[in-house]
């Protein structure tokens, strides 16, 4: 498999003016991909999320582009899943996305994403790689790009989210929605309003250092605080550029997304939408979902590598539509391209009026398995890396996956974004499953210790 050096599973991130993330990288980057990628239509898309180093590199990318020949279309501020469903639309050779997702505003990050909607493979992002560090470009006088903007696919996205509810109205329903002072500021709260509901909305004024700070998806106490004072029907937390979701009940507790799934792929084979076609999540989804699935729904269910574009290239594979993580993203194929906060919102609401039931009453569907997570924090990224190669820890998780076989699952996740190490480990059997996350987390501590 190729190893890249910058480029994780969702593009490349860091801390803005900090490399990667400055915009001498971000012109390279640029360069690279007008080689690489833009050699049909000699046109790009750039969209941004509200964080305030998102105009420099936007700047610089399109420095980059049109020093290359090559046309920019500027999509202003709009949501990931906007630029993944209409990319095809624009007669791009691909999409750039600026954002750091649900990190804080000092971060940034450059999402690339091809015109079908997918993301990059690791070897075409290894082949940018390598003109970026090789940085040896040629410009030509006679070939220069020119800049214009589109700012209209918002409506077109806005309409379509809004015809996915059918004749069903949501008149009587009242619904908190924290949009992490991101890119569905604008967007979340007037879509469900149209729809009919009564919309109480938080984190809906974005300055450029307030996304996703202490509000969204993962900062959910706002919107649970929020929904329970309220009394509202149904709390929805999004991320800085919208794709991830927390949802939480009227009682303002927080429903895990494991569960989201399994109700958005029980009500999609009862309204005979999913037409019995299986299911995916992540490596890191409660064992208790897998059963669910297989069990009660009676679908195939698959196991994906972590990251959204492992669940949808799985999703493809097998012939699915439903699939998602617990982190947040959750993909309906029918509808998006990707992980949509913001369509996953309203099928569950759409679920959720189609049984008349609150949905206290609903959640949880089932019993979830034992649980031991835990983030290890290190040094850097070069830690994370170092210590997730070693050979004894490769050993201590070959022997506690042994000893978890029939039972559940091991895993050892270095985070894509941040300098930390995921032990994972679930199952049927609460003193296993936490005998063997304690084995490794004491083998990560010692080798931390030692580094």
């Amino acid at each position: 498999m190729t190893k890249n050096k910058w480029f994780g599973t969702d593009g490349v991130r860091g801390v803005a003016n900090e490399f990667p993330m400055t915009a001498e990288f971000a012109f390279r980057l640029g360069c690279a991909a007008a080689e690489i990628v833009c050699t049909d239509k000699k046109k790009v898309a750039i969209a941004k999320d509200t964080r305030i180093s998102a105009d420099m590199l936007e700047a610089s990318l399109c420095a980059a582009f049109t020093a290359k020949g090559i046309d920019v279309i500027r999509l202003g501020v709009i949501p990931t899943p906007t630029v993944t469903a209409f990319a095809d639309t624009l007669g791009v050779d691909m999409a750039l996305m600026i954002t750091a997702s649900h990190n804080p505003y000092y971060d940034n990050g450059i999402k690339l994403i091809a015109p079908n909607g997918d993301k990059f493979s690791d070897e075409t992002t290894a082949e940018l790689e390598t003109l970026i560090e090789k940085n040896d470009f040629s410009f030509d006088k006679n070939k220069i790009g020119k800049i214009t903007e589109n700012f209209s696919i918002v409506e077109k996205y806005m309409q379509q989210a809004i015809n996915l509810f059918g004749n069903v109205k949501l008149n009587g329903m009242k619904i908190v929605v924290d949009c992490a002072n991101g890119c569905f500021s604008n967007i979340l709260p007037e879509v469900l309003r149209q729809a009919g509901a009564e919309v109480v909305a938080i984190g809906v004024s974005p300055d450029g250092y307030n996304i996703n700070k202490d509000c969204g998806s993962q900062h959910v106490e706002a919107m649970l605080e929020e929904a329970k004072n309220q009394r509202a029907d149904l709390g929805i937390a999004v991320d800085g550029d919208g794709d991830r979701i927390k949802v939480c009940n009227e009682k303002g507790v927080l429903i895990k997304s494991d569960q989201l799934i399994a109700f958005l792929a029980k009500y999609l084979q009862q309204s005979g939408e999913n037409r019995s076609r299986p299911i995916v999540s992540t490596k890191l989804s409660n064992t208790g979902l897998e059963r669910y699935i297989k069990n009660i729904l009676g679908l195939e269910y698959y196991v994906s590598a972590v990251g959204e574009r492992h669940v949808i290239k799985l999703l493809k594979e097998k012939g699915g539509v439903i699939g998602g993580e617990e982190s947040g993203h959750i993909v309906l194929l029918d509808y998006v391209k990707s992980g949509d906060a913001m369509m996953t919102a309203l099928m569950l609401i759409k679920g959720l009026v189609a049984l008349g039931q609150k949905s206290s009453e609903i959640f949880p569907l089932f019993k979830e398995d034992f649980l031991y997570f835990e983030n290890f924090a290190v040094k850097n990224m070069a830690q994370v890396k170092e210590i997730t190669s070693d050979a004894g820890l490769a050993k201590i998780l070959d022997c506690t996956s042994q000893e978890m076989i029939g039972h559940g699952r091991v895993v050892i996740h270095p985070s894509g974004t941040e300098p930390k190490i995921r032990v994972w480990v679930c199952g049927d059997d609460e003193n296993l499953v936490k005998s063997c996350g304690q084995k490794l987390w004491n083998k990560i501590e010692d080798l931390a210790k030692s580094a």
